[in-house]
């Protein structure tokens, strides 16, 4: 069986964690709306993980919307100790599956009650606030109006520890002068570096960084040079692209997400996965190609 704390742990705010968690967008249904195909397996994948040693999960109340966080609760509660649910606010789903702000304090307080409920929880561990200014990707734009409403609700005692999701440098800086900072979540992968600097700052800080789409999210990565990698070293793409997240800076935590049980166990199994400086000098080709255009 995998031992995932090979790779290490870093904090997420007063909590220690091993550096691969789960991620539980998968387990809604298409698109991150609805059901999920497979309640039973759903469940299966949650109480899979926790028994591999998973103790950091992610998730949010609108994914699904309420889905992932009533699956949580359903397949963990009474929550084993040291697990540590990290949730997000700041967007909302339309009936049509569409992603859209939700930034007013009363969004986001309702949003912190949503959470509350559907995990069965009386204070949430740490909340990301999702900045949703361009749903593409992070823009400027300040960031004060509504931290200052999380950081209220946070001195109210309904959340623990405050992160930051789909920002900017500039925006981290504007909320570590509000809130004190534990984690930032943003798009990052091989191909997509654009937060390398940032990454490093960060570790510099002792703030954690939680890369999402490690293998390119909906519009998977095709790369020549990642599949030649995973071919020579017998092992998956995201397997490969999971272990150079771990081994790029000490204070990246994964939350690859899956909806099967075989496919947790092959993320987890990067843990254990050993990159030889061949495939590492392969896979710093990707980024340069990708900007190129040369990458297939």
């Amino acid at each position: 069986m995998t031992d995932i704390s090979k790779a290490g742990t870093f904090k997420l705010g007063d909590h220690v964690v091993k550096r691969v968690g789960y991620g539980a967008m998968q387990l809604a249904g298409p698109g991150v709306f609805g059901p999920p195909k497979d309640r039973d397996g759903a469940l299966a994948v949650l109480r899979e993980a926790v028994a591999s040693g998973v103790d950091h999960i992610d998730t949010s109340d609108f994914y699904g919307p309420h889905v992932t966080n009533q699956l949580i609760r359903e397949a963990l509660h009474p929550y084993p100790d040291g697990l540590v649910l990290v949730t997000k606010i700041g967007a909302r789903r339309g009936e049509d599956a569409s992603w859209n702000p939700a930034f007013s304090p009363e969004d986001l307080k309702q949003a912190v009650q949503d959470n509350l409920r559907n995990l069965g929880l009386d204070a949430l561990d740490v909340v990301n606030l999702r900045i949703m200014f361009d749903r593409r990707g992070p823009a400027e734009g300040s960031i004060e109006a509504p931290l200052t409403k999380l950081a209220e609700l946070q001195r109210q005692g309904l959340v623990r520890r405050i992160g930051l999701s789909n920002v900017t440098a500039r925006q981290i800086a504007e909320a570590r002068a509000i809130a004190d900072i534990v984690c930032v979540q943003n798009e990052y992968n091989l191909a997509h570096r654009h937060d390398d600097a940032l990454i490093d700052q960060l570790a510099a800080a002792g703030i954690a960084y939680v890369p999402f789409f490690p293998l390119g999210g909906f519009t998977p990565l095709q790369s020549d040079a990642l599949s030649g990698v995973a071919a020579k070293l017998g092992v998956t793409p995201m397997q490969v692209a999971l272990a150079w997240l771990l081994r790029r800076s000490p204070n990246i935590l994964l939350i690859p997400g899956t909806s099967s049980v075989a496919h947790l166990r092959e993320n987890l199994a990067a843990a254990d996965l050993e990159l030889p400086p061949y495939a590492m000098a392969e896979l710093e080709t990707i980024a340069a190609a990708r900007s190129s255009g040369a990458e297939k």
